[in-house]
């Protein structure tokens, strides 16, 4: 069987259910103060990000009772099954807090320890990203694609936030800071979202965790793109969280070559 073979039609539509429930839950309460918790790595976690992962658990262990399920804020349920979903109920808990239009929903199924689906779901601008191996990515239905860019200095960067990286990561910043043609800060998930879209060209990220990327390698390579972490490796569940996508491989490549010495460290979570 190819990898390819290994996400079914049926695997796709039942993501896409989870990322609807979640969707609605976010919506109801877009607008709502929220009670918020800060939990012991400083991230914060509010009522929602619990609710939105217990109701998709639940949906996860009544249709795939064998599953594995990696989520943010409970326990993990048998992380080394061959069928595993990862969850991130609102990732940019503190952007969802501000009321800052950026936070969304990720979801992904690992097949082997890999990566092989993915959703990036962002209510607030109406646009949810799915990627499967073997499969083009669509935002909304529509197929999506990367652009070609052959270098950094013509390469748009995004970085969700420069406090997630510890301080022997942050010449790596200051690196492609300093080759690239413009920078954006902020937007987590969105970024990748975006990459695939083919509106920017490079994004670097670091002290994250595998809730906070899984679904990325499926996006980002299903609109023609490559994330892997800082030494090139694409990425799994045991991936450090450095982060490093770009839309064209030639950009990839450079920028690799300025990050593949900083070693993975301890920074603010990424989680919140």
């Amino acid at each position: 069987m190819t990898s390819a073979a290994l996400i079914e039609d049926k695997h796709v539509a039942f993501a896409a259910e989870l990322a609807d429930v979640a969707r609605a839950v976010l919506k109801e309460n877009r607008m709502s103060r929220v009670d918020v918790s800060v939990k012991a790595d400083r991230s914060l976690v509010t009522a929602m990000d619990i609710l939105i992962e217990d109701r998709l658990r639940g949906m996860i262990s009544s249709r795939y009772p064998s599953h594995g399920i990696i989520g943010e804020e409970r326990d993990w349920v048998r992380p080394g099954s061959e069928h595993v979903w990862v969850l991130d109920p609102i990732d940019g808990t503190t952007a969802f807090i501000a009321g800052m239009p950026v936070y969304g929903t990720l979801i992904a199924l690992a097949i082997g320890g890999v990566p092989r689906l993915g959703i990036i779901d962002i209510p607030a601008i109406d646009s949810r990203w799915i990627g499967a191996e073997g499969r083009r990515t669509t935002r909304n239905g529509q197929r999506v694609g990367v652009r070609s860019c052959s270098s950094l200095g013509e390469a748009i960067m995004t970085n969700s936030n420069q406090d997630y990286l510890a301080q022997n990561e942050r010449p790596a910043l200051d690196r492609l800071r300093a080759a690239t043609s413009a920078r954006v800060y902020g937007g987590a998930s969105l970024n990748y979202g975006l990459l695939a879209d083919g509106r920017t060209d490079l994004a670097l990220d670091g002290g994250q965790k595998v809730f906070d990327f899984a679904p990325f390698r499926p996006i980002v390579e299903g609109a023609g793109g490559i994330v892997t972490d800082w030494a090139g490796a694409p990425l799994t569940l045991e991936s450090s969280g450095q982060l490093l996508g770009a839309g064209d491989a030639r950009v990839h490549a450079q920028a690799l070559d300025l990050v593949k010495d900083m070693k993975s460290g301890s920074a603010v979570s990424a989680n919140a």
